[in-house]
């Protein structure tokens, strides 16, 4: 008999974990259309989202970045619909 946990989608195998599947660009782009570059800046006061920000500067940054990539990560967390997470 196949297993019943086949049958699930792909996200249900990592309930724990909001991020699960959400890729870095997907992040970015979405607090970027919520909130604006000014008030990212802000939040998380780095170079790549205060002077000439583009997704593309960002991604890079927040990928060679940890803390910084955490802190955006968190800020997406926080927003999301209470049964996401």
């Amino acid at each position: 008999m196949p297993d019943a946990s086949m049958n699930q989608p792909h996200a249900m195998a990592h309930p724990r974990d909001p991020l699960h599947g959400i890729t870095l660009e997907t992040i970015v782009t979405t607090l970027v259309a919520r909130h604006g570059w000014a008030t990212l800046g802000a939040r998380v006061p780095i170079r790549c989202f205060r002077h000439h920000p583009t997704i593309q500067s960002s991604l890079t940054f927040l990928r060679k970045t940890p803390w910084a990539r955490k802190r955006v990560e968190q800020m997406f967390v926080a927003e999301l619909p209470e049964h996401s997470r």
